[in-house]
């Protein structure tokens, strides 16, 4: 096939199939010719019989467009793989779609929208040709030092910038720090019940991965000690478990930090929701308490500001620094510079400090409105044991073991719910609907989202 003919070909199907659409405009017969490397009489002639043909319409001065009067069949959309693992496409699905009580989502209906625009804007006419070049893989300077005085402030750490990593989001945090210290034998303890996506992902990066139950007080520590002392790393959420709720006490935060100093062990502490407290009673995060500098601490953005802007961050014990940064320049890529740029700006000039503050009494009000939703529809089917924040809780089943069906059900009518065993490794399990509550504007709009399985959810129950 001569070129103008492959020119003409490539054009038609495409246009036939959909992908270009009626009133898109093609490139100019120059530079379509200088990008396939040929002489602009062979696009020129392709072009020509494509208008003859009524496939294109050249507009002049304005370029040349698909025929805006074609009738044409929309691009077939490539069917979306789907995971193997049930549960996880579960899990998957609810937190990509739209509905009620969706779990780890910020209130984006009370995000200071014009706020970030206008920072935005202001980064972005500060684009310097300096700013084009690779990011730094520990993250953007400004942004370290940032977070560094904001986790000192409010976690009651004491770190300095160079001691903070910037990630892409939890799970990368988590490969990161296993890239960088572990090896494959060494034995990783996880909780239990623990993180959904955090369990899969260690299952298959750990082949040495263990459990440590969760009750009231948060980690078993004695079983811990008990039955996995020589463990190297400890992954826990110890101001508001996930997804329980609860948060590890005192006696039992001196009791890890006291082994992983002993053990010279590694302690991972993940604070994804350790901002929204609603009580005087807050503990200060772990990493605050561990002189013996043991304890690398993991927190993240999504749940304060926006899941889509993918920044997290790791704050490392003094001596790691340099070989998270030698493993950081080998195995990772540095995120965008410009949410990072964006985010430093809004960290720095204190509004994410007062959206904090907003949202904590946002949350606990709209935590109130679902409690008070879920008393009124099933007086007798669920209990809560409040705890002292999060942007979750649990409704625990007063009798039976019927939460993946329950769940099933309910996320049938949107409500994004999902089981509490199926948090669990091992076999000993509590049964319930982790509900998130972030969303929730009126107890009016919970109350009527939460009849909607009623009768289904009185048969399955009784």
């Amino acid at each position: 096939m001569t070129g103008y003919q492959a020119i003409y070909q490539r054009y038609k199907q495409q246009i036939l199939a959909g992908s270009l659409k009626a009133g898109e405009k093609v490139p100019a017969i120059r530079v379509l010719a200088a990008d396939l490397g040929v002489a602009k009489k062979t696009v020129e002639t392709a072009y020509n019989i494509l208008i003859g043909e009524g496939y294109l319409v050249s507009k002049g001065a304005r370029g040349t467009i698909v025929n805006p009067d074609l009738k044409l069949k929309p691009a077939t959309e490539q069917t979306v793989n789907k995971v193997d693992d049930q549960k996880l496409q579960q899990l998957i699905d609810l937190r990509d779609n739209a509905g009620f009580f969706r779990l780890g989502i910020p209130a984006l209906d009370e995000f200071p929208y014009k706020k970030w625009l206008l920072l935005s804007g202001k980064d972005i006419r500060a684009m310097r040709p300096e700013h084009m070049l690779t990011p730094p893989v520990m993250g953007y300077a400004p942004l370290r030092e940032a977070i560094a005085n904001y986790v000192n402030i409010s976690r009651g750490l004491n770190c300095t910038a160079s001691q903070v990593c910037i990630t892409s989001g939890y799970k990368h945090s988590l490969a990161l720090i296993l890239q960088a210290l572990a090896t494959c034998h060494d034995k990783v303890v996880y909780e239990d019940p623990g993180y959904f996506f955090g369990q899969k992902l260690l299952k298959r990066i750990a082949e040495n991965l263990h459990y440590v139950p969760v009750d009231s007080q948060g980690l078993n520590v004695d079983y811990l000690l008990n039955y996995q002392r020589d463990a190297r790393f400890v992954i826990t959420t110890p101001a508001h478990h996930s997804p329980l709720a609860v948060t590890l006490s005192l006696p039992r935060r001196q009791q890890l930090l006291q082994w992983a100093q002993e053990q010279q062990a590694w302690i991972v502490e993940d604070d994804y929701d350790g901002e929204f407290h609603y009580t005087k009673k807050v503990l200060p995060a772990l990493k605050s308490q561990d002189s013996a500098d043991r304890v690398i601490y993991v927190g993240t953005f999504s749940k304060t500001i926006m899941p889509a802007m993918r920044i997290s961050y790791i704050v490392l014990p003094k001596v790691l620094v340099n070989r998270f940064h030698e493993t950081a320049e080998i195995v990772e890529t540095s995120l965008p510079l410009l949410p990072q740029q964006i985010l430093s700006r809004f960290i720095a000039e204190g509004h994410f400090f007062k959206h904090l503050k907003k949202m904590r009494a946002l949350y606990q009000a709209r935590r109130q409105m679902v409690l008070n939703a879920l008393q009124s529809v099933y007086p007798t089917q669920f209990y809560v044991e409040l705890t002292d924040g999060g942007m979750h809780i649990v409704a625990f089943l007063k009798t039976g073991n019927q939460d993946e069906q329950l769940a099933n059900i309910w996320q049938q009518h949107q409500l994004l719910v999902f089981p509490l065993s199926a948090w669990y490794a091992g076999k000993t399990k509590r049964y319930g609907l982790v509900i998130g509550y972030t969303n929730i504007q009126s107890e009016q709009q919970a109350t009527e989202a939460l009849r909607l399985p009623y009768e289904q959810t009185l048969a399955l129950l009784g």
